[in-house]
């Protein structure tokens, strides 16, 4: 084993990637940039920081190796690393509300109580193939946009309520949202039954279906 101090010096870079990740604010940037790429003033605003803070968390994220910046015009983007990054952050969440008890409380705090049916990837796979389910994507237009999965329709959280008419009253109805701690698809079953239609969600979303190597579909359908 060598003991030129290369050792300390491992740990101490693999503890800065830990660091990085270890600031709730930053943990929201990398939920966001996961659905898509953004610039700072956009989220910021989604993030509910200033500009000077977001860029602050940014640089932080992009030193540690955990996202890169692009240029659109005179925009920086900034976007996830690697797929790499996704399902880091992916195992951070899965970890976390498995171990512990308050991240699992919080957790159903934000989602809501379980009163609503949930589907695996598989299982709705299974039934938009025997024609018997309408995937809905209800999350902000622009993110399905940037990628939705194979043959889902939009209908952003916000909107359905008002776009009811164009959903099938005799398929099922599968929502599904950004990830397993995203809370739009709960809501969405839950307006979708009390008014009557048959709907269930997917258990986790679009962070987990990338990390599980399923293709998504980028533009309009």
């Amino acid at each position: 084993m060598s003991d030129d101090g290369s050792r300390p010096e491992l740990f101490e870079l693999l503890a800065r990637v830990g660091k990085a990740l270890g600031n709730g604010k930053r943990l929201e940037l990398i939920e966001l940039l996961v659905q898509r790429s953004r610039g700072v003033v956009e989220l910021a605003r989604a993030a509910g920081l200033n500009v000077t803070t977001t860029s602050a968390h940014l640089q932080t994220l992009r030193q540690a190796g955990l996202l890169t910046t692009s240029r659109d015009g005179t925009t920086i983007r900034y976007s996830i690393a690697s797929a790499e990054v996704a399902a880091l952050y992916a195992r951070l969440l899965t970890v976390a509300a498995t171990q512990s008890a308050e991240v699992a409380v919080a957790r159903r705090r934000h989602v809501g109580p379980d009163d609503t049916e949930e589907v695996d990837r598989d299982e709705l796979l299974r039934r938009v193939s025997a024609g018997r389910a309408v995937v809905v994507d209800v999350r902000p237009k622009t993110e399905y946009d940037a990628g939705h999965i194979p043959g889902a329709l939009s209908i952003p959280m916000e909107e359905l309520a008002g776009r009811l008419d164009e959903l099938p009253t005799d398929l099922d109805i599968v929502a599904y949202c950004r990830g397993a701690f995203c809370s739009y698809a709960h809501d969405a079953v839950r307006l979708l039954s009390t008014r009557g239609y048959r709907a269930v969600r997917l258990a986790d979303g679009v962070l987990e279906w990338q990390v599980a190597g399923r293709p998504l579909t980028g533009g309009a359908t």
